[in-house]
């Protein structure tokens, strides 16, 4: 059973005020509420009801609508979706002046509630099989399908214990021919060494006697590197 609150700042209240309030809420089956009326309670601080407790509430006013103070009562003596029915007569209860109707939202303060993102719909594009469509693998040769050949990757190294075939192309002949005018074994290029301490340095610091005189700087017992541009410059 509902409950129903009904307010008047009149000294007496009819309940067939009541009962026509609540027809012209919808609320036609009386029956099924169970009504308490405080009358001149527009003079009330406080109404003496809990908080939550009612979920119609009903103000028959003949001179003024009720103040802010009482209109915080009446929220608060509301459950969350509960109605409320503001009627203004004049002294004749038969004569209509002003009616309000509000419902209180159905959430409590300081609720929260997840909001849900509208799921996003990719637009459909339609494709005309009848159009106009290029096949791209038409439009390779047989020369394109074809696997590239990878350029062969030369296994000389210039001081190592292999020498130069005698067809040699990839330079290694020309490089060991530059090595032997500069007298070094493999020995030295293998693991060199110096005397003075000097040797690897370059040639700013070698003697004119030095073994290594011409080679590119190096470090005492590590083999000696001949990069691409010593090979290729003239001895």
């Amino acid at each position: 059973m509902k409950s129903v609150l009904a307010i008047t700042d009149d000294t007496v209240l009819a309940t067939s005020v009541i009962v026509n309030a609540l027809q012209e809420l919808g609320n036609g089956d009386v029956a099924n509420y169970h009504s308490q009326i405080i009358t001149q309670a527009f003079s009330l601080n406080n109404l003496p009801l809990g908080a939550s407790s009612m979920d119609v509430v009903i103000s028959i006013c003949r001179s003024a609508f009720p103040s802010d103070q009482m209109l915080e009562e009446i929220s608060r003596v509301l459950k969350p979706g509960g109605v409320i029915f503001i009627h203004k007569t004049s002294q004749s209860v038969a004569v209509e002046k002003d009616e309000i109707k509000a419902k209180k939202p159905s959430w409590a303060i300081g609720s929260s509630f997840s909001i849900k993102k509208p799921a996003k719909i990719l637009p459909k594009i339609q494709i005309d099989d009848d159009s106009d469509l290029i096949d791209e693998d038409s439009l390779l040769t047989e020369e394109d399908l074809k696997k590239p050949q990878l350029p062969l990757v030369g296994d000389c190294e210039v001081g190592s214990t292999r020498k130069a075939c005698k067809n040699c192309s990839c330079g290694r002949a020309e490089a060991e021919e530059k090595v032997e005018k500069l007298g070094l074994t493999s020995d030295l290029l293998e693991n060199p060494q110096s005397a003075c301490g000097n040797c690897g340095l370059g040639d700013a610091f070698r003697c004119s006697t030095c073994p290594y005189k011409g080679l590119p700087a190096f470090k005492l017992g590590e083999k000696v590197s001949l990069t691409g541009n010593f090979l290729a410059a003239d001895i």
